[in-house]
C-alpha cells in the first residue's frame, strides 16, 4: 500500500530541485548576453566585467558636441569622451583649451574608462601624422570583429608571475605612464585598467581589439611583451 507521506515528500524534492536550477540558469544566460551585446570585446572569458578604471585611448576626432567628443581609434573602435570640470588639455606640451578639440584632430585621452567611455583626466593633442590605421596594422593589432575571435597570440616577453586576473589595479602617474606606453607600442587599443604585477610590471588590459588582450609594461614603462 502507498504511504501518501513518503509521495508528498518526494513531490516536494522534485519541486526544490527544480526551483534551485531555476534560480540558477538565468543570471549565467544574462552575463553571457550582456557579453554579447557590449559591441566591444571582453578578453577575460566567463570572467565578471571589470568595474571602470584608470586607462585611455588614442584617436581622430570624429565629432564635438561639448561637454563631449567621440574619437575613433586607428583599429576602427568609436570611444565617447566625456569631459569634466577638472580635464586639462594639452597641445604637446603646451597648456591648451576645449576650443582647441575640433573634428580631425588626433588626441590621446587618459581617464577613466567605462566600456567604451572615457571620462577625461587629460586630453593630449599629437601630431596629424600618426600613421592611424595603417600605425595600428605594421604593430599588428587586430581590429575587434563581432563572433570571430583572433588565434591566441604571444610577442615577446610575458612576465612570469603573470596569471589571468592576477595584479593590483593602479591608478594615478603609473598607470597614465604604463597606459601611454601600451597606445604608442599598439595603436588603436582601447586600455580599460593597469594592473601591477608582483614583480613590478604592468598588465595592460585591452578591449575595442581582438588582439593585443593583454600588453606588458616593465617597471621603466617599457613594453615588453603582448598576448
Amino acid at each position: 500500500m502507498n504511504n501518501p507521506m513518503i509521495a508528498l515528500i518526494g513531490t516536494l524534492g522534485i519541486f526544490v530541485g527544480l526551483s534551485t536550477g531555476c534560480s540558477e540558469s538565468p543570471s549565467a544566460e544574462t552575463t553571457s548576453a550582456a557579453d554579447a551585446s557590449s559591441g566591444s570585446p571582453q578578453h577575460d572569458a566567463g570572467g565578471p566585467r571589470s568595474p571602470p578604471a584608470q586607462g585611455g585611448a588614442s584617436g581622430t576626432v570624429d565629432s564635438v558636441s561639448s561637454p563631449s567628443f567621440t574619437m575613433m581609434t586607428a583599429a576602427g573602435q568609436t570611444v565617447t569622451v566625456n569631459e569634466v570640470s577638472s580635464t586639462t588639455y594639452q597641445d604637446g606640451t603646451n597648456p591648451t583649451s576645449a576650443n582647441a578639440i575640433t573634428t580631425g584632430t588626433n588626441v590621446l585621452v587618459l581617464g577613466i574608462v567605462s566600456s567604451t567611455s572615457i571620462t577625461a583626466t587629460q586630453v593630449i593633442m599629437q601630431p596629424n601624422d600618426g600613421g592611424g590605421s595603417a600605425a595600428s596594422a605594421a604593430a599588428g593589432v587586430i581590429p575587434f570583429q563581432q563572433g570571430a575571435p583572433s588565434e591566441p597570440k604571444q610577442v615577446g616577453q610575458i612576465p612570469a608571475d603573470y596569471n589571468e586576473g592576477a595584479g593590483t589595479i593602479v591608478s594615478g602617474t603609473e598607470a597614465d605612464l604604463a597606459t601611454e606606453a601600451s597606445l604608442i607600442a599598439y595603436p588603436g587599443v582601447l586600455v580599460d585598467r593597469v594592473a601591477r604585477l608582483g614583480s613590478g610590471a604592468y598588465n595592460v588590459h585591452c578591449i575595442g581589439v581582438n588582439w593585443p588582450h593583454h600588453i606588458f609594461v616593465d617597471q621603466d614603462f617599457n613594453v615588453i611583451g603582448a598576448n
